[in-house]
């Protein structure tokens, strides 16, 4: 039998989409209008309480006066909101909109500003809510808040000729020491303004004054670069990237967008070596650079930066978390139980700086390196179960898991729990496990179809596996993700024409899945045919995916099969370099092995024997070969 086309290990499925469902009613229309002059109101209450009567035969104790903030919200004013707002309710949008407008330019108040233009944004005006940012910025010239919400209607308008003004004034009007962070932001406002080559030029002019300032030279240049690597001229990118690490090789920014561009670029990679070579590297910069390490699946020289972070900064929590992960994802389960265990510690303790890394949103995705102090230690129970798992403890896993009582987080227990049982030859209790798993969501039911599969795929029970993508595939039929999943488990049955149409309907529905092709790519040159083609798909595959160790190794094997003994055996140590798993180990010892390095061969054998003795791929090369390690 075959052995399966490989393709990146998949991200967990976000189960926590959330509805936001406002509570408006009729009172709150009145507290909302209250809330819009709260700083002047807070200003009278905050008043000192008049002190009590001095006591019969006490010396009276002059005191100074306290200072009275009188408020703006008089009575007239307050009238004036509550109409606005009642207008508001009764959907009066356009009444409620000139009242609120009118009250914001007699009091200046800038929330009353804001408020006339949220009015106009809900009611879909962009003219309106544009002429509240003018008159908001003719009330408070002063007002930097008053310019970016000037600047993000009008991109939001679509009217970009209009934007340099009001951007040229939002850098003046920021302070001097901040101009830099303001400048460094500008990509981020034009965004989705579309014209990406119009908005680098624009960016390029709106900061052109700035280009020669000690505090805004560097910002300078990385919006631009920023702003044309958006617009798909990478070079000129790098080249700005260039220009700004040479002015500051110490500051952050130029390397944080060097690391955007490393899977294309290889200069963009030696720019943040260098940088990282620096012992002055902070852990949090370590961790933006492990980020982009692991998108590429570089887990190897991931694991070696983290290491250096906790080495540098012993009470930086989140390096733990990720180092833990990494090690998890890498079968190194005893390395994964020693950080996260020690990031478990230091959580609970409350002792490690930045316990956690700046929290996602509620709805975003779960990963080590955003996740908050509390989601990030059930993640660490989750991962430490696995490990224990990995180890074949199925006691210290299920300990961990019963730790986990976030309901938002039951299907990922349940799937692990099927998984022990499983691994135990509990099968069909598994699959009963995840089918009882609640369903909060139309997608928690199709996790739960892929948990099953997962379940069946890991005891090698291919058929049920294929039949139950099967049916989730009635359901949708076009869903690139189960049909690739079906087309590995019709491999796994020997069907290889029913996987070939699988894959390529795969990639007839998402042509940038570089995984398909390597799939495809991978096969054939694992049966030896059609290997031109066979190379140009996994070519293809990893002009999609640069970098990808996995892909490395497809375009490795297929160049052994079409006897190039060299170039695969350069290819494969770099994919082993990048990512040393026991496949790819497989492969690079077969081809050392051919070119007579068997002391070597058996090496890397024996490491990749340790890390996943069951691997099919390598099971089967030391079969043939008859190598008894």
């Amino acid at each position: 039998m075959h052995p399966t086309p490989r393709r990146a290990a998949a991200r967990p499925l976000n189960t926590a989409r959330r509805k936001r469902a406002s509570a408006a009613a009729g009172v709150l229309a009145v507290a909302s209008a209250l809330a819009l002059v709260a700083p002047a109101v807070r200003a009278q209450a905050d008043r000192p309480m008049p002190s009590p009567p001095a006591a019969a035969g006490a010396a009276a104790v002059d005191a100074p006066a306290a200072t009275v903030a009188n408020s703006s919200l008089d009575a007239p004013l307050f009238y004036q909101l509550l109409i606005g707002e009642l207008e508001l309710r009764g959907g009066e949008n356009g009444t409620a909109y000139a009242v609120i407008l009118d009250a914001a330019r007699r009091t200046r108040d800038e929330a009353l500003f804001r408020r006339a233009v949220d009015i106009a944004l809900a009611a879909r005006s962009g003219d309106q809510a544009l002429a509240a940012s003018r008159a908001w910025r003719s009330s408070r010239p002063e007002s930097a808040d008053a310019l970016r919400t000037q600047l993000q209607i009008l991109v939001a308008m679509g009217r970009l000729a209009d934007t340099a003004e009001p951007a040229r004034a939002l850098i003046h009007a920021t302070p001097v020491a901040e101009r830099g962070s303001t400048i460094a932001a500008l990509p981020r406002f034009f965004a989705r303004a579309g014209e990406p080559k119009a908005v680098a030029a624009l960016i390029e002019e709106i900061v052109r004054p700035h280009m020669q300032a000690e505090a805004t030279r560097v910002p300078a240049r990385v919006a631009q670069g920023r702003a044309w690597l958006a617009a798909g001229d990478a070079e000129r990118a790098l080249a700005l990237v260039r220009e700004a690490n040479g002015l500051e090789p110490a500051a952050p920014g130029p390397v944080l967008l060097a690391m955007e561009m490393m899977r294309n670029q290889p200069e963009a990679g030696r720019i943040v070596a260098e940088h990282m070579a620096r012992p002055d590297v902070e852990a949090p910069m370590r961790l933006a650079y492990v980020r982009s390490l692991t998108d590429s699946q570089r887990y190897a020289e991931a694991v070696a930066q983290l290491q250096q972070a906790v080495k540098q900064q012993p009470t930086f929590a989140p390096a733990y978390l990720t180092l833990g992960a990494l090690h998890v994802e890498l079968r190194n389960p005893r390395e994964a139980e020693a950080a996260l265990t020690r990031y478990v510690e230091l959580v609970q303790g409350a002792g490690g700086s930045q316990a956690g890394a700046a929290a996602d949103e509620a709805d975003g995705d779960d990963e080590p390196m955003q996740a908050s102090p509390e989601r990030g230690l059930v993640q660490a129970w989750l991962m430490l179960a696995q490990a224990a798992e990995q180890r074949g403890d199925f006691g210290a896993a299920e300990a961990w898991l019963k730790r986990i009582e976030d309901p938002r987080r039951a299907l990922e227990v349940q799937t692990r729990r099927a998984s022990i049982l499983a691994r135990q030859g509990k099968v069909n209790e598994a699959r009963d496990m995840i089918r009882q798993a609640p369903e909060r969501t139309t997608e928690d039911g199709r996790a739960k179809l892929v948990a099953e599969v997962g379940v069946l795929r890991e005891v090698k029970r291919w058929r049920e596996a294929y039949d139950v993508l099967a049916g989730g595939l009635k359901r949708v039929p076009d869903d690139s993700d189960l049909l690739y999943e079906q087309a590995m488990m019709a491999e796994k049955l020997e069907r290889l024409d029913e996987m070939e149409r699988l894959l390529k309907r795969v990639i007839e529905l998402k042509p940038t899945n570089a995984h398909a092709h390597n799939a495809l790519g991978y096969s054939l040159a694992d049966r030896r045919q059609r290997l031109p083609e066979a190379r140009a798909l996994i070519q293809r595959a990893l002009e999609l995916a640069p970098g990808d160790p996995f892909i490395t190794d497809s375009l490795g094997w297929v160049e052994f099969r079409m006897g190039n003994r060299e170039e695969a055996l350069r290819l494969l140590e770099s994919a082993w370099k990048a990512r040393p798993d026991a496949e790819i180990g497989a492969h690079l010892g077969e081809v050392l092995w051919a070119l007579g390095r068997k002391d070597d061969a058996r090496r890397i054998w024996r490491e990749s024997r340790g890390k996943d003795a069951a691997n099919e791929v390598l099971r089967e090369t030391l079969a043939r070969l008859r190598v008894d390690l």
